[in-house]
């Protein structure tokens, strides 16, 4: 019985616990947490690409120079030093000294060494350091010359021999003159007073005067002409410049002038040599021909000559001209499209070529306009 009891006591304490308990309230739902925000990784900004590197440009090359010496700070100085230099036979050291430095000063040239030597050099090939250098077969040369002349304008041999009788200003006929000549400058007074005092002189010989050089450094007088032109004879004078060629002061400064007043861009002082002798840039110019023969496949002398001229002018082309124009046209016909060229691509020389140059191709515009060019040009 107690058994049974038990069962049924438990339960219907389970249902009282049940009927007197208080309902917990109902509490609204807490909110589901928001979920933290994940980091992401910070990705750095791309480093700027830094442009490609040009190709370094290499600085042009200079144009070769003479090596140089340094120049002595002075006239006076110079002075000193050309004094020096001078070979020890020499007389009237103190003239020469005067005129060289002089001719450096009035030229503005600087005092180097090495020009002072190279002056001196010439004027030792030239001359031996003779102010008025003895010529022989002058009177000879005199006489060809005037029955050149003679026969040419039909005078008759009396009448020219009759003139020569004739006292000169001198006080000797001019007979006596011609036979006792020596010099150049001896030579040059006499044409003179031949071409003022005698009747038939001024037709017979004006402006053919045989001497075409003189002075201790042999200099032509064509030469000298002309650079009065570009600038001004620095001493006084009385009479024509030829005059002054003959003279040592007028010699040295033409002389000088012709070897070292001009630009050139040689390495060594016996290109200015070679030019003294055959003429400026004749160094420069047989250097271009050489080049030029082995472009044209055929030999060029090198003679320093580009042009030939007569009486000024230039007349039938020479030899290095022809082959330029035919260099010329064979080029024009590459960049016109009519004969294959050795330029493939647009890196070629003949390609910048035809875009550089108007009209070469006629009825072809040109593809690049005419400011493009001139920049491409400089």
């Amino acid at each position: 019985m107690t058994s049974r009891l038990l069962p049924l006591s438990f339960v219907l304490a389970l249902l009282a616990g049940c009927a007197t308990q208080t309902p917990a309230p109902v509490l609204p739902a807490a909110p589901a947490p928001v979920p933290a925000p994940v980091p992401q990784p910070v990705t750095p900004p791309p480093a700027p690409v830094p442009p490609p590197a040009a190709e370094p440009v290499a600085p042009p090359r200079p144009a070769a120079v003479m090596p140089g010496y340094a120049p002595y700070p002075n006239e006076a100085a110079a002075r000193a030093a050309v004094s020096r230099l001078l070979p020890a036979r020499i007389r009237d050291r103190a003239g020469w000294t005067q005129d060289i430095v002089g001719a450096f000063t009035a030229l503005r040239l600087p005092y180097r060494p090495d020009y002072f030597c190279a002056a001196m050099a010439i004027i030792e090939q030239e001359s031996l350091w003779q102010a008025d250098p003895v010529v022989p077969g002058l009177g000879k040369m005199v006489w060809k010359e005037i029955d050149k002349r003679r026969e040419k304008y039909a005078i008759p041999k009396l009448v020219v021999d009759a003139a020569m009788l004739k006292s000169s200003p001198d006080g000797r006929s001019y007979r006596e003159r011609i036979d006792a000549l020596k010099t150049e400058r001896e030579m040059n007074a006499l044409f003179g007073d031949m071409i003022d005092e005698l009747p038939f002189g001024r037709t017979l010989l004006a402006d053919k005067n045989p001497i075409r050089t003189g002075g201790p450094m042999q200099v032509s007088v064509a030469f000298a002409e002309e650079q009065i032109r570009e600038k001004p004879y620095p001493y006084p004078k009385k009479g024509p410049i030829r005059d002054e060629v003959f003279s040592r002061r007028g010699g040295l400064y033409f002389g000088i002038a012709i070897l070292l007043d001009y630009p050139a861009p040689y390495s060594d002082m016996r290109y200015r040599f070679a030019d003294f002798n055959a003429g400026r840039y004749a160094s420069r110019n047989a250097a271009f021909q050489l080049a030029l023969g082995r472009l044209a496949g055929e030999r060029i002398a090198p003679d320093g000559d580009l042009m030939r001229y007569s009486g000024g002018d230039a007349v039938n082309g020479s030899q290095t001209q022809r082959a330029v124009l035919a260099m010329a046209g064979h080029a024009r016909a590459v960049i016109c499209g009519h004969q294959p060229g050795p330029a493939a691509g647009k890196t070629g020389g003949l390609y910048q070529y035809r875009h550089l140059e108007t009209g070469v191709c006629p009825g072809r515009p040109p593809l690049w306009p005419p400011a493009a060019r001139g920049h491409a040009a400089d």
